[in-house]
């Protein structure tokens, strides 16, 4: 949602069309800039967000962070960011940032985790007691495949460590998410390696590439290659139904991003 002028905003943008969670961006999604929030933009946030009712609401990291980056000053740049994005959630009320852990730049995922659990670790020692949340990614990136994800988690042992499944990521990264069977298999491997209890939201985004591709690109939901079929399943599954689904989709305009006519379909596949 989009929190053009105030915060609080992203709530009545939420209403518009007729959302119940949410995600927002703390500041743009490629600067690494640290806005010092006043108290009655924060106290104007939390009124807002009681008086919707909406929630659970996240913020979801610039995309600049590489936690695996050899450049040692992007890399305190993404911890520092990242630290400032926790304490800011926790006075906000939201349940934390979900963010993408970054490339490994083709060296493969060995060779940079212990960098980056270097770096979760600070920002974990650093951080209240609000969620980090790693986001799946599609490919090649850290996190393409859920042993990357539950290798940093089972390693740093961290209640705050949570995950986000993206649908298009998983599905890009070779997950079946087409038909009950794909998704059973996706959904064993999810709970083996990572803990099915650690998902606190779905971004639930159609995909405009093939099964397998390792390319992030989203569409509209019914509109891609995972197609509604796929939806209902995910949507209705005893072990996702009670998550948040947010959605990152272009739009049906093409343009305007999250809407209306998206979260109808998305509610509509759900079994009443």
């Amino acid at each position: 949602m989009s929190t053009a002028g105030g915060l609080h905003l992203a709530f009545d943008n939420a209403q518009k069309i007729k959302a119940e969670c949410s995600q927002i961006f703390l500041s743009a999604p490629l600067q690494w800039r640290m806005i010092d929030y006043s108290e009655a933009d924060v106290d104007h946030f939390l009124e807002k967000q009681t008086e919707t009712k909406i929630g659970p609401n996240f913020v979801h990291g610039i995309y600049l962070i590489n936690l695996a980056t050899d450049n040692e000053d992007n890399l305190k740049k993404g911890i520092d960011w990242l630290i400032w994005s926790q304490k800011t959630c926790h006075k906000l009320g939201l349940m934390g940032t979900n963010f993408h852990l970054g490339s490994h730049k083709g060296q493969g995922f060995p060779a940079v985790q212990k960098k980056v659990e270097d770096a979760l670790a600070i920002i974990l020692k650093n951080t209240p007691e609000v969620d980090l949340i790693l986001e799946n990614s599609a490919g090649a990136a850290i996190g393409g495949k859920f042993t990357e994800l539950g290798a940093l988690i089972k390693s740093l042992q961290d209640p705050r460590l949570k995950v986000c499944v993206d649908t298009q990521h998983a599905f890009a990264s070779g997950y079946d998410l087409r038909s009950k069977e794909g998704i059973e298999k996706a959904l064993e491997g999810l709970d083996a390696e990572v803990g099915l209890d650690r998902v606190v939201m779905i971004h639930a985004n159609d995909s405009k590439t093939e099964l397998g591709s390792g390319v992030d690109r989203h569409e509209n939901i019914g509109q891609g290659l995972i197609g509604k079929t796929g939806f209902k399943l995910l949507l209705n599954h005893p072990q996702l139904k009670h998550l948040p689904f947010v959605l990152e989709v272009p739009g049906i305009d093409g343009k305007s991003g999250p809407d209306k006519e998206n979260i109808e379909i998305l509610k509509s596949l759900v079994d009443k």
